[in-house]
């Protein structure tokens, strides 16, 4: 891929979408009846969502590496799950592929789950079709904020808000 200058121009967020390792991805319908059941505080329900979601719920692991052991001792379930993961995540990649009308330079697996050499060959495998497949593992959030930042300050790029949902 090199050092192409290249503009992200949509993205799945990480409360949308597929689940991963720790997030639930799209949430549905029965979670308004958890919401309002008074067994669970806000904070309790947004961290089952975001942080105790996904793999973390399912197979009590947010590591990827722990899920393919699971997997390779003969664990069904944990190949079940894991393969759902894919499943959805090449569904995600899918959805915007039709938005951007199939004029995709390069499909970028990234994140801590990208180390996963099965994960994002099952992901590859599904996708490959819509444009190449580059994997960048990794979790680069805090290098990135701060490039961003950088480029706000010196008037190269205007800042966002974001807003955290209330706690």
């Amino acid at each position: 891929m090199g050092h192409m200058k290249m503009d992200i121009v949509d993205c799945v967020r990480d409360d949308a979408g597929a689940f991963s390792p720790e997030r639930s991805g799209s949430v549905p319908l029965y979670v308004i009846d958890m919401c309002y059941s008074g067994k669970y505080t806000k904070r309790e329900m947004t961290r089952k969502i975001r942080g105790m979601g996904g793999l973390q719920a399912l197979l009590n692991t947010k590591d990827c590496r722990e899920v393919e052991k699971m997997i390779a001792d003969g664990n069904e379930y944990a190949e079940l799950v894991y393969h759902a993961m894919a499943y959805q995540a090449a569904k995600s990649i899918g959805e915007m592929s039709t938005v951007l009308e199939g004029n995709i330079d390069y499909i970028i697996l990234t994140g801590g789950a990208a180390y996963s050499k099965l994960l994002t060959g099952l992901i590859a495998k599904r996708v490959e079709f819509i444009a190449p497949v580059e994997i960048v593992p990794g979790e680069d959030e805090m290098e990135s904020l701060a490039l961003g930042a950088l480029r706000i300050l010196k008037g190269e790029e205007k800042a966002s808000n974001y807003i955290e949902p209330e706690e």
